[in-house]
């Protein structure tokens, strides 16, 4: 038997920015989760996580909140943290195969023990127009970048934190 999979397609500003195969754990009409190893070419560091070849990639992706949260592990599986995109609500066409999702520029971070948690990209979130062009877009994505603070914080993002440090 086949294991179901999904493409997933990432856009940002109506550009599609990268697709990748991703393998389907779970879908409940609301929140569907994926499995993907890193789909970028090579290493990318951003001073706080490295994203490297053999990375892997545990994502939740709704169809009715204004994220995604990407749990991160190394290729010996151990938990890098967690990567969560502000974005519109996912669109699952299980018939086409894909999973799209339109990235609203601000992002959070939440490390392995939960220690560090940083919110990223307001400048570019700032400078996007989105304000000025969908303010009821803009609103919901300042909201949901709260929340996941919140979530993280709580050590409620999915997977749940591996700590008990809070």
């Amino acid at each position: 038997m086949s294991v179901p999979s999904v493409e997933v397609r990432l856009v940002k500003a109506g550009r599609t920015k990268i697709r990748y195969p991703a393998e389907v754990l779970a879908d409940d009409g609301t929140l569907l989760t994926v499995r993907a190893p890193w789909a970028a070419d090579g290493v990318r560091d951003f001073g706080f996580v490295r994203f490297e070849p053999g990375d892997v990639f545990t994502e939740h992706y709704w169809r009715d909140r204004w994220y995604a949260v990407k749990e991160v592990r190394s290729a010996d599986g151990a938990l890098k943290g967690w990567y969560c995109d502000v974005t519109r609500p996912s669109v699952v066409d299980r018939d086409l195969g894909e999973v799209l999702v339109e990235d609203l520029d601000l992002d959070l971070w939440v490390s392995a023990d939960g220690t560090e948690i940083l919110r990223l990209d307001e400048d570019e979130f700032a400078a996007s127009g989105l304000a000025e062009r969908d303010p009821t877009a803009a609103a919901a994505a300042r909201a949901a970048l709260d929340t996941l603070e919140t979530l993280a914080r709580a050590g409620g993002l999915p997977g749940g934190q591996e700590t008990g440090s809070r």
